[in-house]
C-alpha cells in the first residue's frame, strides 16, 4: 500500500504542494485539510519630505512621477514586510536582512524620504533553483515584458482551478475542519485530530502559519514548537474603494506611505490603471488602500473595536489627502486579514536552520511550507509548495 501524505492548509502553498505531489512518478495518497470553509529589498524611510509622490525605479528616485509597477507588484500581492517590500516604518522591530533580501536586488540611492534595495525579479524568490518554465504564455510575457498580470475572473480563479483539478485526480479535501492536534504513533505515523474524527498519515506537509503549527505539535517536538512559535505575524486591513466620475492625478501601479507622513496607511494600489477592464459598467475609478503597521497593532493590543466603519474612514481620508479623491465612494469593501503577514525579524534564517536541523536529526516526517519561512508573495508560496512536494517525493514532479 502506498504512502499517505496529509497537507495542512488550503492556501496557495498547500494547494501547490498537493498539485505537485499527485504529479510525481509514484504519487502518494494525498489528503488536504483546510480549517476554514474557503480554500484558497528591505526598505527604509528617511524623515524629510514635502509629501510628494516619488518614482521608484532602477534609475533612482525622482519626484512628480509614479512608483514602478514591477517594483510594487510583489508588495501589493503580498502586502509584505519580507521579500516584497520591507520597510522599517511598518513595525518597531529589527528585520533579518539575510531573510528579507534575495537575488535580483536593485540598490537605490538614499535621498529624502526614500526607500532603497528593492527586488525586481518576476521569478520566484524562494531559496533553491526554480524550474525553467517554458510555454507560449511564458514566451509572450517575456517578449512583452509584463510587469503585472491577473486572471480574467480575478486571482481567486487560481485556487478554484487548483481545487477542481485536485478533486478530479482523487485528492480528498476536508474544508471547515480545523486541526486540533498532532501526535506520533509508535510506528512513526502521524495522527491528525480533527475534533470528533482523526486521520493518519506517513508524512505531513504543513502549509499553515508557523505559530499555529507550534501549538499543534506533540511533546516530542517541543524544541521545534518553540522555534516556530517565535515566527509572528501582523494584521492588515484592505479597503477597496470605487469612485464614479473621478480620475487620478498621477499614473502608475500605486504608492507607499512613510509612517512619518501617515502612521495608519501602508500604501495605495491604483487598480483602475493596472486593470482598467475590471472597472465595471458604468466604469468607476478603483483604488485599494492597505492599513496596518504600528497603528493597527496598538488597536489590537488595546482591545479596541476594529470596525469596518473605522477602516473605511481612514481609507477615505488617505485617498483624499494623497490623491484628492474627496467625494464619497460609490462602493466600498473592507476586509481585515488577521495575522496574515509573517515577520522576518532579526535572526529569522537562524530559526529556519534550527527548525531544519531538528527535523533532520529527529527524522520527523514533517515538511514545512508557506509564507512563514522563505517568502510571502504568491510566487514564493507556490515555489514553497513545489519544493515541499519535491522533498517528500525525492524527485521533481512531471512538467
Amino acid at each position: 500500500m502506498g504512502r499517505t501524505v496529509i497537507v495542512l492548509g488550503g492556501g496557495i502553498s498547500g494547494l501547490a504542494a498537493s498539485y505537485h505531489l499527485i504529479r510525481g512518478p509514484s504519487p502518494p495518497k494525498v489528503i488536504l485539510v483546510e480549517g476554514s470553509k474557503r480554500l484558497g529589498g528591505w526598505i527604509r524611510s528617511v524623515r524629510g519630505s514635502d509629501g510628494a509622490i516619488f518614482e521608484l525605479g532602477p534609475r533612482g528616485i525622482r519626484p512628480a512621477g509614479v512608483l514602478g509597477a514591477r517594483t510594487l507588484l510583489l508588495f501589493f500581492l503580498s502586502v509584505s514586510s519580507s521579500r516584497g517590500l520591507v520597510e522599517n516604518r511598518f513595525l518597531s522591530l529589527a528585520w533579518s536582512q539575510k531573510s528579507c533580501l534575495s537575488r535580483g536586488i536593485i540598490q537605490l540611492p538614499r535621498t529624502d524620504s526614500c526607500m532603497w534595495a528593492v527586488p525586481c525579479t518576476p521569478y520566484p524568490l524562494a531559496s533553491g533553483q526554480s524550474p525553467q518554465l517554458d510555454s507560449s504564455l511564458v514566451h509572450q510575457a517575456r517578449a512583452e515584458r509584463w510587469s503585472q498580470w491577473s486572471l480574467r475572473g480575478g486571482l481567486e480563479m487560481l485556487p478554484q482551478a487548483l481545487h477542481n483539478h485536485l478533486t478530479s485526480k482523487g485528492v480528498t479535501v476536508f474544508r471547515g475542519q480545523p486541526v486540533c492536534g498532532l501526535s506520533l504513533q509508535p510506528e512513526g505515523r502521524w495522527k491528525v485530530s480533527l475534533g470528533d474524527s482523526s486521520l493518519e498519515a506517513d508524512h505531513i506537509i504543513s502549509a499553515i502559519p508557523a505559530a499555529v503549527l507550534s501549538k499543534l505539535l506533540p511533546a516530542e517536538a517541543a524544541p521545534l514548537a518553540h522555534v516556530l512559535g517565535t515566527i509572528t505575524a501582523v494584521s492588515v486591513a484592505v479597503v477597496n474603494l470605487q469612485y464614479q466620475g473621478a480620475c487620478l492625478p498621477v499614473q502608475g501601479f500605486g504608492h507607499l506611505v512613510p509612517s512619518s507622513e501617515d502612521p495608519t496607511v501602508l500604501g495605495v494600489v491604483y487598480d483602475s490603471i493596472a486593470f482598467p477592464e475590471q472597472d465595471g459598467n458604468p466604469p468607476g475609478l478603483r483604488v485599494t488602500v492597505m492599513l496596518g503597521g504600528y497603528w493597527l497593532q496598538k488597536l489590537e493590543a488595546n482591545g479596541c473595536e476594529l470596525s469596518p466603519e473605522l477602516f473605511k474612514q481612514q481609507a477615505q481620508e488617505a485617498v483624499a489627502t494623497h490623491l484628492g479623491l474627496k467625494k464619497q465612494p460609490s462602493h466600498c469593501l473592507v476586509h481585515l486579514h488577521k495575522n496574515c503577514i509573517p515577520q522576518y525579524t532579526l535572526g529569522h534564517w537562524q530559526k529556519l536552520e534550527s527548525a531544519m536541523q531538528f527535523l533532520t536529526t529527529q527524522r520527523l516526517p514533517l515538511t514545512l511550507a508557506g509564507a512563514s519561512y522563505e517568502g510571502v508573495a504568491v510566487n514564493d508560496c507556490i515555489e514553497s509548495g513545489r519544493q515541499a512536494a519535491v522533498a517528500v517525493l525525492g524527485t521533481e514532479s512531471s512538467s
